[in-house]
């Protein structure tokens, strides 16, 4: 590890805290939604009981402290300082593996899956599984920093990442990820496939066929979905897009605001029969929310759309000329959009060594089925190495 890394700590003002608290007690309310569901977005009723116990119950204290356990660090790349957690296995000889989230995640997904994934023999695995874990926070993320030039798209930060594996000590590693991490960790591979022992895309991006008679029924409700989410579920991504700064002035200023932006994404993608704290508590959920809240990050991370979502929506809209021949690994949860098959994922991903199907999970694996996606990680790793002899 180059002496550019150093420990991070958090360390909220307290001051800071006291602000949330007296803007949510202040929020100044809609009348109810119309409708009986969520098809306007979050329901008042649901959102006003969320931000009053955000406001007099929830304990960001505890958050800060259990946070701090995780060993974190810092550096500089490209003139932009990169967080992460970097947890090292107890046993030398495990395998790299760089974890990358999306919007509106944070590394926080990846919490509960830290210990399993590093040292697995405690969590009753086996020692071979075993992971050194890197989850940076994105550039305009958590507690990165915010870009102040244009031109952070995903292969720019593909390249920080393979810089970040050097500072670190690490020659070759595993990339894997979802939402932009699965962008992220695909650029790596086609910049720089020697760095990589393989890939873990949740789930591959790539292109559907549109052939009905060619289509299985799997294949059609996926496209099915994807449609039905593109024509009801998209207008947050065209806003963040194409005018991030004037969405921002509102999730810096209102926590009301940022907490609903955030929370109808959670609750529209994860896999639950409307009940979301059958997979994610409402502790959780704020735990997030603060991470985009306490670091001002609410504009700077919807940049990224911006910069990169037209590039990515091709791949998995698009036939794109590329092929990527490093080994991959994909696991596709039910509740996910999109959900590539296997066949059309292989057009673009030439050497498929594994392809997943969970009983349960949606967008934020990792967050809402810990268990099933350290399956998947390991069966991803075991099959990389695999490949690789």
């Amino acid at each position: 590890m180059t002496d550019r890394v150093r420990p991070y700590r958090i360390d909220i003002p307290e001051a800071d805290l006291r602000d949330l608290r007296e803007r949510l007690r202040r929020t100044r309310w809609p009348e109810r939604e119309p409708v009986t569901d969520w098809s306007q977005g979050v329901p008042l009723s649901y959102l006003r009981e969320l931000c009053r116990y955000w406001a007099d119950e929830y304990d960001w204290s505890a958050t800060e402290a259990r946070l701090n356990r995780i060993p974190q660090i810092v550096t500089e790349i490209d003139s932009v300082p990169i967080h992460a957690l970097h947890v090292r296995s107890p046993y030398p000889e495990a395998v790299p593996l760089v974890l990358t989230h999306g919007w509106p995640g944070s590394f926080l997904e990846f919490e509960q899956v830290l210990g399993p994934l590093t040292d697995p023999a405690a969590h009753g695995g086996d020692p071979a599984d075993a992971f050194h874990v890197v989850a940076p926070s994105l550039p305009g993320y958590g507690f990165s920093g915010r870009p102040t030039e244009p031109g952070w798209g995903i292969h720019r930060i593909a390249h920080a990442w393979a810089e970040l594996t050097t500072q670190l000590g690490y020659e070759k590693f595993i990339a894997a990820g979802s939402d932009w991490g699965s962008s992220i960790s695909t650029s790596i591979a086609l910049q720089q496939p020697h760095r990589l022992l393989g890939l873990h895309l949740i789930p591959p991006l790539a292109a559907p066929e549109h052939n009905e008679a060619h289509l299985t029924e799997a294949e059609r409700r996926a496209l099915s979905d994807l449609e039905e989410r593109t024509r009801t579920g998209s207008a947050y991504s065209a806003v963040h897009a194409t005018r991030p700064q004037t969405l921002g002035y509102g999730l810096l200023d209102s926590p009301a605001t940022l907490c609903a932006w955030i929370m109808e994404k959670v609750w529209t993608w994860s896999d639950h029969e409307d009940d979301l704290d059958t997979v994610l508590d409402r502790d959780r959920v704020l735990d997030n929310v603060m991470l985009y809240w306490v670091t001002a990050t609410g504009a700077s991370s919807t940049r990224l759309y911006w910069e990169s979502i037209t590039e990515v929506t091709e791949w998995f809209t698009t036939a794109v000329g590329d092929q990527i021949r490093v080994p991959t690994a994909g696991s596709v949860f039910p509740a996910e959009v999109p959900r590539p098959s296997q066949r059309w994922a292989a057009k673009r991903f030439t050497n498929i060594v594994h392809w997943g199907q969970p009983a349960r999970g949606g967008h934020f694996a990792a967050w809402e089925q810990p268990e099933l996606f350290v399956a998947e990680a390991r069966a991803a790793r075991r099959a990389c190495l695999a490949a690789q002899r």
